[in-house]
């Protein structure tokens, strides 16, 4: 086993619950980006009660540093919508997901 497999911390799921005018105004697109500069697998998607969901994992600073930008006020990266609340779950990773994509 490389030395570096060792040292690499294990990967951490995040799921943000994103409440506030973040529906049709170019959210989960500006998430998705967000995501894939912080090297992030997982998605965003619209929920039927006005919420975003955000699934995220990866390293645990990321995934921090993405509950950041989602609470972050003001937003220094011009992150369309209001975000009135964030509410956050943490868990371990699931296999099978290669990618950050909007749904």
């Amino acid at each position: 086993m490389d030395v570096n497999e060792t040292e690499r911390p294990a990967p951490v799921r995040g799921t943000f619950f994103v409440h506030g005018d973040v529906q049709g105004v170019g959210f989960r697109w500006w998430t998705r980006a967000r995501a894939l500069e912080l090297g992030l697998v997982g998605h965003a998607r619209n929920t039927v009660d006005g919420r975003v969901e955000v699934v995220a994992q990866g390293p645990a600073g990321a995934v921090d540093r993405l509950h950041e930008l989602l609470t972050e006020v003001p937003s220094t990266t011009r992150r369309p919508g209001r975000v009135t609340q964030v509410v956050a779950q943490r868990g371990g990773p699931r296999d099978g997901i290669d990618s950050f994509v909007e749904r």
